[in-house]
């Protein structure tokens, strides 16, 4: 089984220090810097093993610096269809990883914090567990089952990704649900919570994406 593979993209970070702590949580995984978002690992002094996109959010001082430490610089062109998290991604599952994480990917341009959401089913039809974390939620999408912990009272919400979500069963939430039914434009499932310490989610069809914030 591969090894954890952290991304650090170029959204809003309001503490770096939030991913320092994730670094040293996970033991050593391999991290993948998107362009600009290099500019958060400089200021925790941390060396990603590579740096990809078309570097046009980043600055040539920061790029030489990393380079010098032995990061490995993919560069891309600069007309391109895929965004520089999409490449980080790409490449990521290329490793074979047992699991991604994805930070710096809300906040900051709406358009790109929603393609940064939708990515998440790339990472599912690969068969790696991939989530998006900030200081305040942790993302993910469903699309068959999954047992999820954290603490009683903890806020999930849900929110359809496909047109239609199928078959969706709750346990262990305030609001229990079976063989449920979500749409787009229709968004029943915020605010739901967490009765014990885990609880179980599951559908026949379509992708959920499950946001859990941060416990109070």
């Amino acid at each position: 089984m591969g090894r954890t593979v952290f991304i650090v993209s170029g959204g809003t970070i309001n503490d770096p220090e939030f991913i320092r702590h994730k670094v040293v949580e996970a033991q050593n995984p391999v991290i993948i810097c998107a362009d600009g978002a290099a500019r958060y690992l400089r200021v925790l002094d941390i060396v990603p093993a590579f740096i990809i996109g078309d570097m046009d959010s980043i600055d040539t001082d920061t790029l030489e610096y990393f380079y010098q430490r032995g990061s490995t610089i993919l560069r891309h062109p600069g007309e391109k269809d895929e965004t520089d998290t999409q490449l980080a991604l790409e490449y990521a599952i290329k490793l074979q990883p047992r699991d991604i994480f994805i930070f710096g990917a809300l906040g900051g341009r709406i358009d790109h914090t929603l393609a940064n959401i939708s990515l998440l089913t790339m990472g599912d039809k690969a068969g790696v567990e991939t989530r998006i974390i900030d200081e305040t939620c942790e993302l993910f999408i469903v699309s068959r089952s999954v047992t999820i912990e954290g603490q009683k009272g903890q806020t999930v919400s849900l929110l359809p990704l496909s047109s239609e979500v199928t078959g969706i069963t709750l346990e262990g939430f305030e609001y229990p649900l079976s063989d449920g039914v979500m749409k787009l434009g229709m968004p029943y499932g915020i605010s739901n919570r967490l009765m014990f310490p885990n609880g179980m989610i599951s559908i026949q069809s379509g992708y959920l994406l499950v946001i859990m914030n941060s416990p109070d």
